[in-house]
């Protein structure tokens, strides 16, 4: 007898799913099924298996019952809640709608609490935190137009444009705890390497007026039409706010010598394994300022080097801002750094002053090109200065044709205590920011320069950070983190010691439906 009755129980749990599921098989043994070709069952089956697995979300949300406790409900205003309400909301899920019927415990001019929401670790919104997943997701890809699209084709579930801006910028709200909790934690056990990078750079992004920095917004108020239908030259100044973009990784030596290196950039040496960068982190702020941004990423290299053991290597394009505030900053946290300006910014530099002499591309600009950036690369680059600039003098060139000429000399002059590529190279050092070159087109401009976009900045912050996320495979961590962040807003936090009263089990169905204000 028990086990008919249990029998008859299993029957009949989940009864409209069985009995929508045997439709589907019903379906597929039909004359109609079998007239389809695969494609058209394909899209069936989704359709119909999204439907399914939304009804038994359904029946499996009622079958927990409305959520109501045996002790006393307190509150974190330390109120308790006598009052007991039934209380419906809709709940948007990667399935498609769903009702939710819990209890609601209140009191005259508090908030209810929902213990069923806590349990289930509802927002408050109606959106699930899989569906925030997802919004997550494809922002962090595509445009939000796009990552609409791509929801409503690939979920049961619809987000209008509007709630997916919303939704990515409340999905990136833990990104800066997230990586706080980590200056705590060491670092994961991996190869070691003795060469531990931080490299900067910044990239511009074009923004609402009200959004951009003050100096800049300023400058672009002054700034005056000459047409009403487009903008004329010169008219386009003063319309971006500048990210700063960090990146932070290891990477083992790699030796070589000047010559080497000419011989790679022409094509003619042999290839060789080069060591590829290692547990890289990237990451952009439109919002902070580049001394924060840079503050972090010395962070995130303490974490990795506490008792700095590795050689500190810092890769800049060359902008002075920057230098001044890794110098500072090195100093004092009592970090030994060798901040190394990129050779690839040094060699624009050469070419644009080369075209000065030989103005046609051929042998003799390349080679006055290679001879000089040979030079440099053996730690003469004051001397190359001052001989280009002699031989400008010589051939009597002009003010505006001799102008690249001395552009590249103070740039090489200026630059020149960070020019000892001898050094570095027979150290094993990266000499090209390569990385962070990267990190600018893939963080910054890929997405955040679609074309005719114009941003708000706290959208573009939440579009940098998850994107970040995704670049250094910190997505999945990050996301657990940020629902036990949401739990804990959302719930924890609303009850006296952030104790959230749990939901009896005994209730059924039954429970629910006769559930009556309790006064």
């Amino acid at each position: 007898m028990s086990a008919a009755l249990a029998l008859s129980s299993i029957e009949r749990s989940y009864a409209k799913g069985r009995q929508y599921f045997e439709g589907i098989v019903s379906l597929l043994d039909s004359r109609k099924g079998g007239e389809m070709n695969l494609s058209e069952l394909e899209r069936e089956l989704k359709t119909r298996g999204l439907e399914l697995m939304r009804r038994l979300l359904q029946e499996h949300v009622d079958r927990r019952g409305p959520g109501l406790v045996v002790e006393p409900i307190v509150g974190a205003d330390g109120v308790e809640r006598l009052r007991i309400r039934p209380q419906e909301r809709k709940v948007e899920t990667v399935f498609g709608t769903i009702e939710e019927r819990r209890a609601g415990y209140g009191q005259e001019g508090v908030e209810s609490l929902h213990p069923l929401d806590a349990e289930l670790n509802l927002p408050p919104e109606r959106y699930s935190l899989e569906m925030r997943r997802l919004v997550a997701l494809n922002v962090a890809k595509n445009s939000f137009d796009e990552a609409v699209e791509t929801i409503d084709n690939a979920t049961g579930g619809y987000i209008p444009k509007r709630q997916v801006e919303e939704l990515a910028q409340r999905a990136a709200r833990d990104f800066d705890a997230f990586y706080e909790r980590r200056q705590s934690d060491p670092e994961e056990n991996g190869p070691t390497v003795p060469l531990l990078v931080i490299t900067v750079d910044g990239k511009g992004v074009v923004m609402h007026k009200a959004d951009l920095r003050e100096q800049t917004r300023k400058a672009a108020e002054k700034r005056k039409k000459k047409m009403g239908t487009r903008l004329s030259k010169g008219e386009k100044k003063n319309c971006k706010r500048m990210a700063t973009v960090a990146a932070v990784y290891t990477i083992d030596t790699f030796e070589r010598s000047p010559e080497d290196l000419i011989a790679e950039e022409g094509g003619s040496a042999d290839k060789v394994k080069r060591p590829r960068p290692q547990q890289k982190r990237v990451w952009a702020s439109l919002e902070k300022e580049p001394e924060q941004v840079i503050a972090d990423a010395f962070d995130e290299a303490e974490r990795r080097d506490p008792n700095p053991a590795k050689h500190w290597i810092a890769l800049v394009d060359g902008n002075n801002t920057q230098i001044d505030i890794l110098k500072r900053m090195a100093k004092a946290r009592g970090v030994k750094l060798t901040i190394i300006v990129d050779i690839v910014h040094v060699i624009e530099y050469l070419w644009k002053a080369g075209r000065a002499f030989h103005p046609e591309s051929g042998p003799e600009l390349e080679c006055w090109v290679r001879h000089r950036l040979l030079a440099v690369l053996h730690g003469k680059a004051s001397l190359m200065a001052g001989g280009m600039r002699r031989s400008a003098t010589l051939k009597g060139l002009d003010d505006k044709t001799r102008e690249p000429v001395d552009t590249c000399a103070r740039y090489l002059i200026n630059k020149s205590p960070y020019l000892h590529y001898d050094h570095y190279l027979s150290q094993g050092f990266p000499i090209a920011t390569g990385v962070i070159e990267g990190a600018c087109r893939h963080l910054v401009k890929d997405r955040l320069e679609i074309t005719g976009a114009k941003w708000r900045l706290p959208g573009a912050e939440a579009v940098l950070r998850l994107r970040a996320l995704r670049a250094s495979h910190d997505f999945d961590e990050y996301w657990a983190f940020h629902e036990a962040c949401e739990y804990k807003r959302n719930h924890q936090d609303l009850y006296a010691g952030g104790v959230v009263a749990r939901t009896s089990k005994a209730h059924t169905q039954s429970s629910r439906d006769h559930l009556k204000v309790i006064k």
